[in-house]
């Protein structure tokens, strides 16, 4: 695939643009509210699908294809990512009106590191073929693991990283609305704020070492999985604000992320070593497991919710049978 500098200039320059509109959008401290991150999930949706659109038209179908594969796999074991920022979140209890900085300011350094990942992947594999090898088995444990650990529960008092963080930087107690570091006696002083930020861009890091090495799996070109990697990781913030309240009703979603995850390791191992699997079925696998683990998920836990829902409903009569009688 032979991508030009201007190309490589106009992808980077449209990523700053979208995020400096996105700050600007949101420089003031606000809840988001439902039906705002479903807008913004919408239009980060398209517009990741526009440059696939592009892709295909400029490079033709097997690069758009291998574009939309990345894509589809970035944004869904993303969602992993997002409920662990939900967990960061909760334990810290962080005011839902600051949560939208933080994750900003998250993707934009998992953006610069994912590219560094990318650079160091792309010229590994360019002068050793032979690790596709070891990235293929490193995704093919990395989903055992994955399956054999999904019922397990992340523990943030246990978390080496805030740990470690407490211990060498000084911190406040409460928050400063939105300001990472205020200044006490003459010094500076973390807010708990830049704590949750560095436990979130550490989580970043973690999770782009399964992410990158499994969209290695259907395209080496080093422009499509970054762009793939970027336009996924941008929808993130919104995409957090949609499935947040909703991550309990996600029960067998980690089954589906192991099975993807062996999968494409799979994949990348018998493509590299015996037979091409077409970028097509390898997407259709992809999309079939997800949206199967998804269906089931939501199935499987539709009884518990019209069940709390009654229970809400009769709360909600009883106590207005109560104020009734005491009017």
């Amino acid at each position: 695939m032979d991508v030009s500098l201007w190309v490589w200039v106009a992808l980077i320059s449209a990523i700053v643009a979208m995020l400096l509109a996105d700050l600007f959008m949101h420089r003031d401290a606000h809840e988001i509210r439902l039906r705002e991150a479903a807008t913004w999930s919408v239009i980060w949706v398209a517009i990741g699908l526009v440059v696939g659109g592009v892709i295909w038209w400029g490079y033709g179908s097997e690069f758009g294809l291998q574009y939309f594969a990345g894509y589809i796999i970035e944004k869904s074991l993303a969602v992993d990512n997002v409920f662990v920022w939900a967990v960061i979140f909760g334990y810290f209890a962080v005011p839902k009106q600051y949560q939208h900085r933080v994750l900003f300011y998250g993707v934009v350094d998992a953006l610069v590191f994912r590219a560094i990942f990318i650079a160091a992947g792309s010229a590994l594999i360019a002068s050793a073929a032979w690790v596709l090898y070891v990235f293929g088995a490193f995704l093919i444990l990395t989903g055992i693991k994955m399956l054999r650990q999904r019922n397990e529960h992340i523990d943030m008092s246990q978390s080496k990283t805030l740990r470690l963080f407490r211990r060498f930087v000084p911190t406040t107690e409460e928050y400063h609305g939105q300001r990472f570091w205020i200044r006490r006696r003459g010094a500076l002083v973390a807010t708990p704020l830049l704590a949750v930020l560095v436990i979130v861009e550490v989580t970043d890091i973690i999770f782009a070492v399964d992410s990158i090495p499994a969209i290695f799996a259907v395209t080496q070109e080093p422009f499509l999985v970054f762009a793939s990697n970027a336009f996924a990781i941008l929808g993130l913030r919104a995409m957090y604000f949609l499935l947040a309240d909703l991550m309990h009703r996600f029960i067998y979603l980690k089954l589906g992320l192991s099975l993807v995850l062996v999968w494409v390791g799979i994949k990348m191992i018998v493509s590299h070593a015996f037979v091409k699997i077409p970028t097509v079925l390898s997407l259709g696998i992809v999309v079939a497991i997800i949206t199967a683990s998804v269906v089931a998920s939501l199935i499987a836990t539709r009884a518990a919710v019209s069940v709390a829902e009654a229970t809400t409903d009769e709360a909600g009569r009883q106590e207005t049978e109560k104020e009734d009688v005491r009017e």
